[in-house]
């Protein structure tokens, strides 16, 4: 759901999917083929919320701010199931792992991985393409191509998933029975491992 605060009403590029059970409040801005997973808490009450194109923000998110501060998710950046952004600066392309905690005023450089169930204390600053874990999180080494490879083709799957969700997304009754003819979905999407063995054999 879309919500008003005071005179701040979100806004939301045509081409980007909000699920209605998510929760987009106040001062908010959203780019193009981005997603919004439900019960995502996007609350732009006290400061604002600027999520460029091609960004991802999944089930469970939360995403807010001290007053005067604004949060922003650079250009495909992939905020995985659960985890929390307070008051932070989210670096183009980086993936931030499931249930992980981002205090405020932390920068994270482009193409950052942070590990799932990392915990990044306030004021942290982070240099491009680290790879960070733990609680307190701390950079371990430098992000490969392989992983930046992969991070990448993963967050193409989200970027194309608003267009796929409006198409073919709508409330229904469940089944009672599971149908004769229905198959189990056989798409295959490239683990990490295999795009670092397809990297490694082009190099």
């Amino acid at each position: 759901m879309i919500y008003q605060f005071k005179e701040f009403i979100p806004v939301v590029h045509e081409s980007s999917f909000v699920h209605p059970q998510a929760a987009v409040t106040g001062n908010v801005i959203i780019g193009k083929d981005v997603y919004i997973g439900p019960g995502a808490a996007i609350r732009g009450d006290w400061g604002g919320i600027i999520i460029e194109d091609g960004c991802n923000v999944q089930e469970n998110c939360t995403i807010h701010m001290f007053p005067g501060v604004t949060v922003i998710l650079k250009e495909g950046a992939h905020i995985g199931h659960g985890a929390i952004i307070h008051g932070a600066t989210i670096g183009r392309n980086c993936l931030v792992g499931m249930n992980c905690v981002i205090m405020d005023n932390v920068q994270l450089g482009d193409e950052c991985v942070v590990g799932a169930l990392s915990f990044i204390k306030a004021d942290a600053i982070f240099e491009k393409r680290s790879l960070i874990v733990g609680n307190p999180a701390k950079k371990i080494k430098e992000v490969s191509d392989a992983m930046m490879a992969w991070k990448t083709e993963g967050s193409k799957l989200y970027q194309s998933l608003p267009a796929e969700m409006k198409m073919h997304w709508k409330e229904t009754d469940a089944l009672r029975e599971i149908p004769v003819n229905r198959g189990i979905q056989s798409n295959h999407y490239p683990t990490w491992q295999e795009t670092k063995e397809s990297h490694n054999r082009s190099h």
